[in-house]
């Protein structure tokens, strides 16, 4: 078994694999596992992803059958993974190398259940602006603003059990972590940056064109009502466009 099981969904991510391959390997604790899904790119991703995997035998791969979605993705690997410590990294997005050793070790030392970092900002021109998370979040807060970003969370399932994301398009990530905050006080941010949030592909693309999901999220999956999800709402869109400009 492997302490960590690290998720990523791929989806016509060709010309990112290698990097966030490197990215993954030279990470500076070695006993993970690396849980690829493709979900039916029509690029060479796949092909890609079997040269992986003779690389290193600590990676799988799985492919769907038909385009489901990262979310559907991300509960694939999670299902088969056998880390103690569940990580997420996107197929665009990239690690610092001591991202995972920093990160467990702040969570065993302080017996916390789901974590997350701070990050950057990058695109092909160069480093962009860091986020810098508040130092804990509640269910209620992160109501108002997903401040946990994906490629930084980390859970626990020796404390939390294996959890999954809601079978949504979009905010699955936000969803899972509500879902665990409903049994935790609060998540906890190792305020460092540890990881490289790539601003300019098709991915993250596709996730800044959220607020018509969002508002689906917080009436159909979160269940609010009409006027706490209309309030919710216009704060999580502020707050959103204050984050877009760092």
């Amino acid at each position: 078994m492997a302490l960590i099981s690290i998720v990523t969904p791929v989806y016509n991510s060709s010309a990112y694999l290698h990097t966030v391959f490197s990215s993954v390997l030279n990470q500076s604790c070695s006993d993970w596992e690396w849980l690829l899904v493709d979900d039916c790119s029509d690029d060479d991703s796949w092909v890609i992803i079997t040269e992986l995997l003779m690389k290193d035998s600590r990676i799988k791969a799985f492919r769907n059958d038909e385009n489901q979605g990262a979310g559907f993705s991300r509960n694939r690997a999670i299902k088969e993974a056998s880390g103690r410590f569940i990580a997420f990294l996107d197929a665009d997005d990239l690690w610092l190398p001591n991202k995972l050793e920093k990160q467990v070790s702040f969570m065993l030392e302080n017996d916390y259940a789901l974590t997350y970092t701070a990050y950057q900002k990058f695109n092909s021109q160069g480093d962009r602006g860091i986020v810098y998370p508040p130092e804990s979040v509640s269910y209620n807060q992160l109501l108002y603003s997903n401040v946990i970003g994906c490629l930084t969370a980390m859970y626990d399932t020796k404390r939390l059990g294996k959890r999954f994301m809601p079978l949504i398009r979009k905010r699955q990530d936000m969803g899972l972590w509500l879902e665990i905050l409903k049994d935790i006080p609060k998540a906890y941010c190792l305020n460092e940056v540890l990881a490289k949030y790539r601003t300019d592909s098709g991915m993250t693309s596709n996730k800044l064109k959220v607020l018509g999901y969002q508002w689906k999220f917080y009436r159909e999956v979160v269940g609010l009502s009409l006027l706490r999800s209309s309030v919710v709402f216009v704060i999580y869109g502020i707050k959103g466009l204050l984050k877009s400009r760092i």
